[in-house]
């Protein structure tokens, strides 16, 4: 083993004197020794990220940038040193910044002139390299208005210059300005017959052009609808490209091209291409058996698409399980021992957060518009108890994400969704939300418990089986040091129990609470006094049972004189909410 470990170690000086020893033969003066060089240089380098970070530092890349451009280099030379740039791109994020500083892109930009295919193509790969990593600076391919023609027109060359321009453009189309640049040099007519190439890889690279160009984009979604390729319309291409016998990769791309069109307003919702196809396979994309980043992009794209449309929230709720399979991504990953791979675990581990928000995006959108879909699973597949353990993790985010998916849930619901979740969430833990570190938590608990005491029966009933902590969570934070829209959210709760039949009393009976309204109805904000004139207003109103008797009471407190006075607010809305109440005592 001593042995061994001598064999293996090899000092830092060696490694630079060998790394110099390359760089050093770039500068003879016999071509063809620099040629023999640059190409020992290619191999030395090949998956060594360490010689090139050495190559890099000791200043290989303006020589080789230099060969490169010389027209008194040998076509062979040129090649080769666009090929080595390729490699020494291929290393860590520092040597493209490296690469990046010492002006290569220019370079590179410039050889594309040359007539040779075999330079072209070596040029393209490099730039391709160099372009697809996100510390370059996209605008660089804009800055010469002559590169994108330039590039367009050698698209037909090879399908190699096929697959690097189109991989080029669609890691460089960032903003509508750069979609405007590409469809008008004609982007959509010269990258559309490419969705038919003998090639994978140049068939996916187009795919993948359409859609970033037709993200957000009417005009190219517009555009796109009525392209013929080899006759046959586009959005059929993309339809043929979402079967199920296709890569994975290919089905999602084509399911995002289908889904912008569509959210651009270039196909209509109903349509068959989006009901039949691009819905179902993007539910599709979301079980287990896909990887967590396709999972991810599919749950991301359905939210999207599911968005502003009720129907399609509709047919998505009843396909496939879809609500089951996303309470899955919050157990992920599920059990360790079943990931054998160990690697594939570290990394999904690292990312499974990103599949809860997609989970969310998806639970938000697929609830956002129509009643019986949020009831509809919800109840069926334990959404409720999963998000309530959420609730309970030590991660800030993760609390809120819990929380807030519950306040959506427990929206204008129905009783028997509000006692599930106060069921499962616990009185406890309820209170623990209550006085969370974190204030986001904090106000979307108070969103939740609003949500949960609205309607006069859901209120009653709530408020006689856990009324007691309920006015005592209420009191913690009416006394307490907290922002202006937390004591809103309070007051505006103390003014859904007002309007109870019977959870009125709660408040009736406790002077400590309604003495704090009244100091809240007299406080220098304005919101803070609206909602506890409401609550009063809600005390006295006359048509109810026993108003008289709570006239009476809040009377002897000084409420009217208050009320008198509120009357006179400058605040219109405060005076009006004020007369309206005064009228009360009139009636």
């Amino acid at each position: 083993w001593t042995c061994l470990h001598v064999l293996l170690f090899v000092p830092m000086q060696e490694v630079t004197a060998t790394s110099r020893h390359y760089v050093d033969r770039l500068f003879d003066p016999d071509p063809q020794k620099v040629l023999q060089g640059v190409i020992d240089m290619k191999n030395a380098v090949i998956g060594n990220n360490k010689q090139k970070a050495n190559l890099i530092v000791l200043g290989a890349v303006p020589r080789l940038l230099y060969l490169l451009q010389q027209s008194s280099s040998s076509l062979e030379l040129r090649t080769e040193c666009a090929v080595v740039l390729g490699s020494l791109a291929m290393g860590t994020e520092n040597n493209i910044k490296s690469l990046v500083d010492c002006h290569i892109i220019p370079a590179l930009l410039q050889g594309l002139l040359s007539p040779d295919l075999i330079f072209i193509e070596a040029c393209l790969r490099c730039l391709r390299t160099v372009f697809i990593s996100p510390v370059t600076p996209v605008q660089l391919l804009y800055t010469d208005p002559t590169v994108i023609p330039h590039l367009m027109s050698l698209l037909s060359s090879s399908q190699r210059t096929q697959e690097y321009i189109t991989q080029i453009f669609s890691h460089c189309c960032k903003t509508p300005e750069h979609q405007t640049v590409l469809f008008n040099h004609g982007a959509i007519q010269n990258i559309a017959p490419l969705l038919i190439s003998p090639s994978y890889k140049v068939r996916m690279q187009a795919l993948k052009c359409f859609s970033v160009l037709a993200y957000e984009n009417t005009q190219v979604s517009m555009t796109l609808v009525n392209v013929l390729v080899d006759g046959e319309l586009l959005s059929q291409v993309f339809v043929k490209m979402m079967q199920r016998d296709q890569p994975i990769e290919m089905q999602l791309t084509a399911a995002k091209c289908l889904t912008y069109m569509c959210r651009a307003g270039a196909i209509r919702t109903d349509d068959s291409c989006i009901v039949l196809k691009t819905l179902p396979c993007l539910v599709r994309m979301c079980s287990k058996e896909h990887l967590l980043e396709e999972r991810v992009e599919g749950a991301e794209t359905l939210a999207y698409l599911m968005e502003p449309d009720v129907e399609l929230q509709r047919i998505a709720s009843t396909t496939d399980h879809l609500v089951a399979m996303l309470a899955d991504y919050f157990k992920y990953p599920s059990s360790v021992s079943a990931i054998t791979d160990i690697k594939r675990l570290d990394h999904d581990l690292k990312h499974a957060h990103e599949l809860r928000q997609a989970a969310f995006k998806l639970y938000a959108s697929l609830g956002s518009n129509d009643e019986d879909i949020r009831k509809k699973p919800i109840l069926e597949s334990g959404v409720i108890e999963l998000l309530c353990s959420l609730t309970q993790s030590d991660s800030p985010a993760l609390r809120v994400n819990g929380i807030w998916a519950l306040m959506n849930m427990a929206f204008q619901a129905d009783q028997k969704v509000k006692v599930e979740i106060v069921r499962c969430l616990g009185t406890e833990q309820l209170f623990r939300l209550l006085s969370d570190p974190d204030t986001n938590v904090l106000m979307k608990t108070l969103g939740l418990l609003r949500n949960l005491l609205s309607t006069r029966p859901h209120i009653d009933q709530i408020m006689s089986s856990h009324g007691k902590q309920i006015m005592q969570a209420v009191t913690l934070i009416l006394e307490a040091e907290h922002s202006i829209e937390v004591k809103e959210q309070t007051l505006c709760i103390l003014a859904n129990i007002a309007d109870g039949n019977t959870a009125k009393e709660l408040l009736m009976t406790n002077d400590d609470m309604l003495q704090k309204v009244k100091y809240y109805m007299g406080h220098s904000n304005v919101k803070l006094q609206l909602a506890a004139t409401f609550c009063i207003s809600n005390l006295i109103w006359n048509e109810e049972d026993g108003s008289q008797e709570r006239q009476d009471k809040l009377r002897e407190m000084g409420f009217v004189d208050v009320l008198h006075k509120l009357t006179q607010a400058s605040d219109p809305n405060l005076s009006d909410r004020a007369k309206t109440a005064m009228q009360q005592y009139l009636a």
